[in-house]
């Protein structure tokens, strides 16, 4: 899960989970990523035949069982010689390699570029557009859909398999210069997805088809999810019937697992309640779609979504987020979950009802503080402003007309050039604020009127 961090050239300010949430609710951030200290350059192949890289790292061998054991790949993940899996690096190469082979062993079908299991993607970030121009890979698998009229509908299972490599980037223990494994964020997330994978190709087969994709560049800003693969999509996004999230799955013990983007479609209590009745896993629901997390990213594309998540905990972006730690017993039963899920919506004989999520009444919201507009930005580069992927139903930013594809380049008359710009303009007003938005569409400049409000 991402952690939101901001680094310029003259100042640096950082958010742990609450403050992440804060500035999920005031800038309506899937996620603010901060590139501190990204790789150099890594040139990787995007063949699903990986041995033919011209001259790829030396990987860790794979454990032999099972490939949808989640505790063996948990372990792979995590282990010291992938250093953390920081997107762009040898480590998060030798992963990406893992997860694709393990797609292969499971008979999911190559659904990446030249007929392979890879996306390759830039790592640059509209937050910082100097930033290194490395290389990461989304990996894609396809289970095909049995049934004729259906097989064209994907239903997408996600999760990321980039971390932090050795900090400080996104560190909440920047101080050591250790390894950070994320055993928990997020190999437990790739361990479901394959587990899902592993039982969902054993048979019989779904109506619809079911891709798997594991994400590089969230810790970055959510890159392989959006920009990449939702201006890069496998199918059409409209074919595209819902997204299940896996991120930070691997701390059950007893506690509820909490299900984020329940309001995103009419369907969903219903086939949630219906598979935890036929499973042994406790739920709490969330309705919002939108969160530090790559569903974001499709629940901003119009699509139905959740997020799967175990919740905080004290090793959350720290060396200590090791294997050890990890609940295997409660990680299968949460795979076991998302399976059922994903089976019922792909056999449905119609597809899910969108529904937009409102945005939380200001007691609600997570840590925030301050004047609250409620935009959803687009991290795609662009030369001057800030563009946007979305509005949160029911804010402000919807309130004044905002949209998705707008352009945001003065607020309050201020001169908007970036994301810091932006930032720094809606803080200094204040909730009740009306302020003009300048935003351009469709190449003309409009200004719109804009009412803040508060968190």
């Amino acid at each position: 899960m991402i952690r939101f961090t901001i680094a310029g050239q003259r100042r640096k300010v950082r958010f742990g989970l609450a403050g992440a949430f804060a500035l999920v609710g005031v800038l309506g951030l899937a996620g603010v990523p901060g590139l501190v200290g990204v790789p150099a350059a890594y040139a990787q192949p995007t063949s699903a035949d990986v041995k033919d890289a011209a001259e790829p790292p030396s990987c860790p061998a794979a454990p032999s069982q099972d490939p949808a054991d989640p505790a063996g790949a948990v372990r792979y993940l995590a282990d010291d010689a992938l250093e953390g899996r920081l997107a762009g690096s040898e480590g998060a190469w030798c992963a990406g390699t893992f997860i694709a082979e393990r797609f292969a062993q499971l008979g999911l079908e190559p659904a990446g570029e030249d007929g392979g299991y890879f996306q390759e993607l830039p790592l640059a970030s509209a937050i910082n557009p100097h930033a290194p121009s490395g290389k990461g890979r989304n990996v894609v698998g396809l289970l095909p859909g049995a049934d004729p009229a259906l097989a064209a509908e994907l239903l997408i299972l996600g999760a990321h398999y980039d971390h932090l490599g050795w900090g400080p980037f996104g560190s909440l223990a920047p101080e050591s210069h250790e390894i950070h494994n994320g055993a928990d964020d997020n190999a437990s997330g790739v361990a479901a997805l394959l587990s899902a994978a592993g039982r969902l190709a054993a048979g019989p087969r779904p109506a619809r088809s079911i891709l798997f994709l594991a994400f590089t560049g969230e810790e970055f800003g959510l890159l392989g999810s959006s920009p990449y693969y939702v201006g890069h999509p496998v199918r059409p996004l409209e074919k595209t019937v819902a997204m299940l999230n896996m991120d930070m799955v691997g701390r059950l013990e007893g506690d509820p697992l909490i299900v984020y983007g329940t309001g995103t479609a009419a369907e969903w209590a219903e086939l949630i309640s219906a598979a935890v009745a036929a499973g042994n896993v406790e739920v709490a629901f969330q309705d919002s779609g939108y969160g530090p997390s790559d569903h974001t990213s499709f629940y901003s594309s119009e699509v139905p979504v959740l997020h799967f998540f175990t919740n905080v905990h004290g090793d959350y972006h720290k060396p200590s987020d090791d294997v050890e730690r990890i609940d295997v017993p409660g990680l299968e039963r949460v795979a076991a979950l998302v399976a059922d899920v994903a089976l019922r919506v792909a056999d449905r004989p119609v597809g899910l009802t969108l529904l937009r999520t409102e945005a939380p009444p200001p007691a609600a919201q997570e840590g925030g503080y301050g004047p609250y507009l409620g935009t959803v930005p687009d991290f795609a580069p662009v030369e001057y402003g800030v563009r946007l992927s979305g509005v949160r139903a029911g804010s402000p930013a919807e309130g004044a007309g905002m949209q998705a594809g707008d352009v945001i380049v003065g607020f309050g008359g201020a001169d908007i050039a970036d994301l810091y710009a932006f930032t720094d303009a809606l803080r200094a007003h204040s909730p009740r604020d009306t302020v003009t938005v300048v935003v351009l569409r469709d190449g003309e400049e409009l200004a719109l009127l804009a009412v803040l409000g508060e968190r």
